[in-house]
C-alpha cells in the first residue's frame, strides 16, 4: 500500500509542477499594477507612466500605474510588499525604500527581506528652488539670506523620508541653520504651493521642476549633483558654489514582493532592460534631467546599492539628530 501512495504523491506533485510551469510560461496573461508610494503627478510618478509604456512592447499586457502615495512612501511600498507574489503587483520606488528603516520605528517593510529586485531604472538630480519673487538670486546670496532669516522661511517637502526631505536635510546641515519645513502629502501639491507663493522654498528632483524652471514660474538656485545638467546648463552645481561633496541622487528602481517565482522575475527583469533602452523612454528621461541606469538595470545592481545605502543614510539622520517617527 505504501508504494502505490507514493507514485500518487510523485505523480501529484508533478501535476503541480506542470501546471506552475505552465501558468509561469503564460506569464503575464492579465494586466500588471505598478504601485507607486507618491502621489499623481509628482517626479515618481513621471518616470512610472513613461516607464510603464516602454516596458508594455516586451510584456505584451499593460502596466497601469497605481498611486498610494503617504507616510514618506512606506504606505504604498508596504502595500506592494504584502502583494501576492505572482508578478502583477511591482514596485516602483526611490531611494526612499533605503532611507525609512532609518526614519521610522516601523516602516512596515524590510529592505532585505520583503522584496526581489528587479533592478535599476534612473538616476535624477535635485534643484533647490524658490518662489518666483524671492529675494536671493543666486546661490550665494541664498546662503546669507537664510541665515540671517531662518525663523521666518518655510522649505516645503513631500514627507518624511521623501526624496525633497533628503534633499532638505543635507541642505539644513549644508547651510548651517534649521528652515520651518512645511510637509506635504506628495510633491505635486508641494509644488503647487511654490507656484502659489504659499511656501518659500523646495529641494525636488528635475523630473518635477525642468518645465516650472524653464518657464520662470520659480526661481531656481543649483542642482545637487556634481556636474550640471545639461538640460538646466545656466544652473550651478552646489559642489562648484562652493559646497564641496554635496551631492543628491534620487535612485529609482523596481521590485517585486518575495516569493516571486524566478521565471517571473526573469521575464520582468527583461522587460525592463527593455523598456529602459527604449529610445523613447530615454529621450523623455533625457529631457527631464534623468540618467537613464540601462547598465544597472538588473537585480544584483539593485541589491548592491541598497545594501550600501541603508546604513549610509542612518549615519546621515543619526549626525542631523532625526529621531524616528
Amino acid at each position: 500500500m505504501p508504494f502505490p501512495s507514493r507514485r500518487l504523491a510523485a505523480a501529484l506533485a508533478a501535476v503541480t509542477l506542470s501546471a506552475a510551469g505552465a501558468a509561469h510560461a503564460a506569464y503575464p496573461d492579465h494586466v500588471i499594477n505598478m504601485v507607486v508610494p507618491f502621489a499623481a503627478g509628482g517626479p515618481t510618478d513621471n518616470v512610472a507612466r513613461s516607464l510603464a509604456e516602454a516596458m508594455r512592447p516586451s510584456l505584451g499586457q499593460s502596466i497601469i500605474v497605481e498611486n498610494k502615495g503617504g507616510a514618506g512612501g512606506t504606505i504604498g511600498t508596504t502595500f506592494a510588499a504584502r502583494a501576492p507574489a505572482d508578478g502583477y503587483t511591482v514596485l516602483l520606488m526611490h531611494v526612499g525604500f533605503s532611507t525609512a528603516p532609518s526614519l521610522y520605528k516601523d516602516s512596515g517593510y524590510d529592505p532585505f527581506k520583503s522584496f526581489e529586485p528587479i533592478g535599476l531604472v534612473v538616476d535624477v538630480p535635485m534643484t533647490i528652488l524658490a518662489r518666483e519673487n524671492f529675494p536671493p538670486n543666486n546661490i550665494k546670496e541664498l546662503a546669507e539670506y537664510v541665515k540671517k532669516n531662518a525663523d521666518k522661511i518655510t522649505l516645503a517637502n513631500a514627507g518624511i523620508g521623501a526624496a525633497s526631505h533628503l534633499c532638505s536635510t543635507m541642505l539644513n546641515e549644508a547651510f548651517g541653520v534649521q528652515l520651518l519645513t512645511v510637509p506635504y502629502k506628495g510633491t505635486a501639491p508641494a509644488m503647487n504651493d511654490l507656484l502659489g507663493k504659499q511656501v518659500d522654498m523646495l529641494c525636488d528632483q528635475t523630473t518635477n521642476t525642468t518645465q516650472q524652471i524653464n518657464a520662470k514660474k520659480v526661481k531656481a538656485y543649483a542642482v545637487t549633483s556634481l556636474k550640471r545638467v545639461a538640460t538646466l546648463p545656466d544652473l550651478p552645481t552646489m559642489d562648484e558654489s562652493g559646497y564641496k561633496g554635496f551631492q543628491v541622487g534620487i535612485w529609482h528602481g523596481m521590485w517585486v514582493p518575495k516569493g516571486t517565482p524566478k521565471p517571473v522575475v526573469d521575464k520582468l527583469v527583461k522587460a525592463l532592460q527593455a523598456g529602459v533602452n527604449d529610445p523613447k523612454f530615454q529621450e523623455r528621461m533625457n529631457t527631464l534631467g534623468a540618467s537613464v541606469l540601462a547598465d544597472e538595470a538588473n537585480p544584483q545592481a539593485l541589491e548592491t546599492l541598497v545594501k550600501q545605502q541603508v546604513p549610509q543614510w542612518a549615519e546621515l539622520f543619526k549626525k542631523a539628530k532625526i529621531e524616528k517617527q
